[in-house]
C-alpha cells in the first residue's frame, strides 16, 4: 500500500513539473511596435474585466501577486531585447526603460530605477515568511515584483527592481 502511494505521488509530481514546463514555453513578454496610450488617472476594473483583457498568467501575476518562474522564456526574451520602454501589461503605463536595465543574474528582469517614478509604488510585503518591498503599478495597482537595496550591484542607485516580465509590454525604440 505504501509503495502504491509513493509511486502515485511520484508520477503526479512528474506530471505537474511537465505541465509547468509546457506552460513556460507558451508564456512570452508582450511586444508592441508602437507606444500605447498611457492612462492619465487611476485605472479601476472588476476582476471579470481584468480577466477579459489579461492572459491567465498576466492575471495571476498582476492581480493576484503571483511570480513567474525564474530563468524562463520571458527572461531569456528580456535579455535579448535592445533599446526600448517597458509598460504595464494591465494599463499601459510607462514603468521602466532599457536605459535602467541590468543583468543581475537572478532569473528575472532587473532595473535599477523606474523610467517614470510616479507610475511605480512600493509597499511592505510580509508574505512568505520574510519582509520585502513589493513594487506595484501606481495606475492600476498591478503587482510587478519586488525591490531590493544594498546588494552591491554596480548601479547608480544600489537598488534592484526584480520584475515579473509577464507583467510588462516591451516597446522597442524606433531606429
Amino acid at each position: 500500500m505504501n509503495t502504491i502511494y509513493l509511486l502515485s505521488t511520484f508520477i503526479l509530481s512528474i506530471s505537474l513539473v511537465a505541465c509547468n514546463a509546457d506552460d513556460q514555453k507558451k508564456v512570452t513578454m508582450e511586444t508592441q511596435p508602437v507606444k500605447p496610450v498611457e492612462p492619465t488617472g487611476v485605472v479601476q476594473k472588476t476582476d471579470e474585466e481584468w480577466k477579459k483583457i489579461l492572459t491567465p498568467e498576466q492575471y495571476r501575476i498582476l492581480r493576484k501577486a503571483g511570480t513567474e518562474s525564474p530563468n524562463g522564456a520571458v527572461y531569456k526574451e528580456f535579455q535579448k531585447q535592445g533599446k526600448g520602454a517597458y509598460h504595464c501589461a494591465g494599463c499601459k503605463a510607462l514603468l521602466f526603460s532599457s536605459d535602467q536595465k541590468f543583468d543581475s543574474h537572478c532569473g528575472w528582469p532587473s532595473f535599477y530605477d523606474p523610467a517614470k517614478a510616479e507610475n511605480v509604488t512600493t509597499k511592505r510585503d510580509d508574505s512568505m515568511g520574510a519582509t520585502r518591498i513589493e513594487v506595484n503599478c501606481a495606475k492600476c495597482d498591478g503587482h510587478l515584483g519586488h525591490v531590493f537595496e544594498g546588494e552591491g550591484f554596480d548601479t547608480p542607485t544600489d537598488k534592484r527592481y526584480c520584475i515579473n516580465g509577464v507583467g510588462l509590454i516591451f516597446i522597442p525604440d524606433k531606429k
